[in-house]
């Protein structure tokens, strides 16, 4: 069982209504990026970074580790936002390129703490929703929203398949440094290439051994997950509406 699908099923609010958690995080989410409200969105992300702490099988060591990638991620993609080149040099911060500058103005950086803000609350959300949440139940929710069918069926299948080529990717990679093939620069390079190869070998073999699989449970073209059923308590709706309300008043409030 991958890391997450582990973390969401020993949650300890894994038997409440998924409904309700998909309404508190993805109305959360979109508060965010609908407003983009700086204070908001820092409110969102230290209440929801709160609620996964206490609500997910997770330790603060391991949401950092989980919050890292996400991070370099939006620091490495948000530079051209934060420096320009100009031919005066900016406000805070200005570095002499022949004739020009580059460097960092005010609304630059304000621009950059909006996206960065509205950013993290937004994968604090998510990350609130999957570890407190298997897929199967979110599924769920989709189809009681009428969701394709088909379209349900392609993330199960993906959201699975990416995971499963992870840990056959962590394995090979293993494999490679015990055998001490990641010793200089072009030995990564040529331990990436033959392992990118093994991976597309074994992902092709395992589709069609799990085609087969399905073939020979008589599948007809839907897939079938056993669906559980954990109605939501008036208590439940009248937390999470009364959250979404007092966000949006602020956020009407300080637009």
């Amino acid at each position: 069982m991958i890391l997450l699908d582990k973390l969401a099923y020993s949650s300890p609010i894994r038997q409440k209504s998924p409904a309700v958690k998909s309404l508190f995080s993805v109305g959360s989410l979109l508060l965010c990026v609908g407003f983009r409200q700086t204070n908001v969105c820092m409110l969102v992300f230290l209440f929801m970074m709160f609620c996964t702490l206490r609500f997910a099988n997770v330790s603060a060591k391991k949401y950092f580790h989980l919050m890292l990638m996400p991070f370099v991620f939006l620091m490495l993609s948000s530079v051209a936002i934060l420096f320009f080149v100009s031919s005066t040099p900016p406000e805070l911060l200005s570095i002499p390129f022949f004739s020009r500058y580059i460097g960092i103005s005010k609304a630059s950086f304000s621009h950059w703490y909006q996206l960065m803000t509205v950013a993290f609350s937004s994968v604090a959300c998510l990350y609130f929703l999957i570890l407190t949440t298997p897929i199967t139940d979110l599924l769920t929710v989709l189809r009681k929203l009428h969701c394709p069918r088909l379209f349900l069926e392609l993330m199960l299948l993906i959201y699975r398949a990416i995971f499963v080529m992870l840990d056959i990717a962590s394995a090979i990679q293993t494999a490679q440094n015990c055998r001490l093939g990641n010793r200089s620069f072009r030995s990564k390079l040529s331990c990436m290439g033959q392992m990118l190869s093994v991976m597309l070998v074994r992902s092709l073999k395992k589709s069609s051994i799990l085609y087969d699989a399905m073939e020979s449970r008589f599948y007809d073209g839907k897939i079938r997950v056993m669906e559980e059923s954990y109605p939501a308590t008036a208590r439940d709706w009248i937390l999470c509406g009364g959250w979404l309300i007092f966000c949006t008043i602020l956020c009407l409030i300080l637009s």
